[in-house]
């Protein structure tokens, strides 16, 4: 299926001419690697790209190639065109005049008189022909760009390239792998391909680095559980062709400025917890932002590192007020059993497995807060229902003693905690052969329960 799709999406793509890159937002590394490289690449192909994006891109990010060509304008045509036919009447006069908001266009014949089946309407011609999304799950993604321009979405042919499972395939054509670590990893044998059709050599020193800095940045250096042996491959292929790893992780993880440290200390200070649901948050407000000098892409990575520095927790949120009503949640889990992406979905938002986000309009931090830590209990309520540690341990008749009753009581006081303590288990024989159990709940069981039961001893 990739295959048929990189040869769908390379015969578009050379019959196409004036072509509109779209990054998703709010943008980084993957989104903003992916879509200066294919600006780059499809130049080489003399091509005339557009690469527009509905946030600025962070300061971050700067040292990259040409990141001055994302623009943030959309430029399609909005003239509205009246054709009057004049083959069998001349025109002597035009004029037009605005009366009550109301545009009057005044025709004077020189013989005869005009009539409606003369007059036609036609919309200006579209300023593209194709249309690319980059790591983007869903249209709404591009916020005002597709919001106030929803018409050119449906008129031209869009490519979807994506990673994230939360896709919704909106595209004519859709090359969406679960399985890559980022949209750079997926777009790289796109180009290599397309290097082979059109001969052209499409990769150099700096596509390879925009390509590399997607693959860093979304699998954490490669620290990520979205991290693959294909991640491995792609970055060594990136690497061949010249792109300057270091160069990356000097900038996006050794170099902070004294406003980012300022900024991280606030927003680690203002941890919070809740031990029962296992969840860790902190909030960035725009007092903040004021308090530090900085800007809110100035909290980079710092969600991985309230994640490997919060022992116990399970899912880590980071919620930002971008601008007055406008939210960003970042969320984290620890643990691919539980979904990110689940989560951010009860927000309209999406993601991965274990790293997810969404935005929330017309709300103020507070309340964003209150809501998304909510939503996150009842999430973590509901997977962590009571019947999932219901105790299911029936004692055989013969062993109803007092003293037999002790240890079992033990055993199911325990069963709750069992999931996040983690409590070594051992059996002895001298206990196998004085407690039998027909049954024992699944998170405690170190093997199959056989006719004979099993008993279990728990470390202090």
């Amino acid at each position: 299926m990739q295959n048929t799709n990189q040869k769908n999406i390379i015969e578009l793509i050379k019959r196409s001419n004036k072509i509109l890159v779209l990054p998703s937002s709010p943008p980084d590394g993957d989104s903003l690697g992916s879509a200066v490289a294919l600006y780059m690449s499809l130049r080489k192909l003399g091509k005339e790209v557009t690469v527009i994006c509905a946030d600025p891109v962070p300061d971050v990010y700067d040292f990259l190639p040409n990141m001055k060509i994302v623009g943030n304008k959309f430029m399609s045509s909005n003239d509205f065109i009246i054709t009057i036919d004049c083959k069998k009447i001349k025109v002597d006069k035009i004029k037009s005049s605005i009366e009550d908001d109301k545009v009057n266009i005044i025709l004077s014949p020189l013989d005869g008189h005009f009539s409606e089946a003369d007059i036609t309407f036609n919309k200006g011609e579209m300023s593209y022909d194709l249309i690319i999304t980059v790591d983007t799950a869903e249209l709404q993604q591009l916020r005002g760009i597709y919001e106030n321009n929803t018409e050119i979405f449906h008129q031209v042919p869009v490519i979807n390239i994506d990673h994230h499972i939360s896709n919704t395939h909106f595209g004519k054509i859709n090359h969406v792998d679960i399985m890559s670590s980022s949209t750079t990893e997926l777009l790289c044998p796109l180009l290599e391909e397309m290097a082979k059709d059109t001969g052209v050599d499409l990769i150099d020193e700096d596509i390879a680095t925009l390509l590399l800095t997607g693959i860093i940045t979304d699998t954490g250096s490669f620290q990520n559980a979205n991290t693959t042996p294909k991640s491995f491959e792609v970055a060594s292929e990136l690497i061949a062709y010249g792109a300057r790893q270091q160069e990356i992780i000097q900038y996006i993880y050794k170099t902070k400025q004294l406003s980012q440290l300022k900024l991280w200390g606030r927003v680690l200070s203002k941890i919070q917890t809740d031990e029962k649901h296992h969840i860790v948050w902190s909030v960035v407000s725009q007092q903040d932002l004021r308090d530090t000098g900085s800007s809110v892409d100035e909290t980079g990575d710092i969600i991985d590192e309230l994640m490997t520095n919060a022992p116990g927790a399970e899912v880590i949120l980071l919620i930002k007020e971008k601008k007055d009503n406008f939210i960003s949640v970042s969320i984290r889990t620890t643990s691919a059993s539980i979904d990110a992406a689940a989560i951010a979905e009860k927000f309209g938002g999406g993601g991965h497995t274990q790293a997810a986000g969404f935005g929330m309009n017309d709300i103020s931090l507070r309340d964003a807060e209150y809501k998304v830590v909510n939503a996150v209990k009842e999430f973590q309520a509901q997977r962590k229902s009571p019947a999932e540690f219901e105790s299911r341990i029936v004692l055989a008749p013969e062993i109803q003693a007092p003293e037999i009753q002790a240890p079992v009581a033990k055993v199911e006081s325990a069963l709750p905690e069992i999931e996040t303590k983690k409590k070594v288990i051992k059996r002895t024989k001298a206990e196998e052969d004085n407690f039998k159990f027909h049954s024992l709940h699944s998170e405690l069981k170190g093997d199959e329960l056989g006719d004979a039961g099993i008993a279990y001893k728990f470390e202090d």
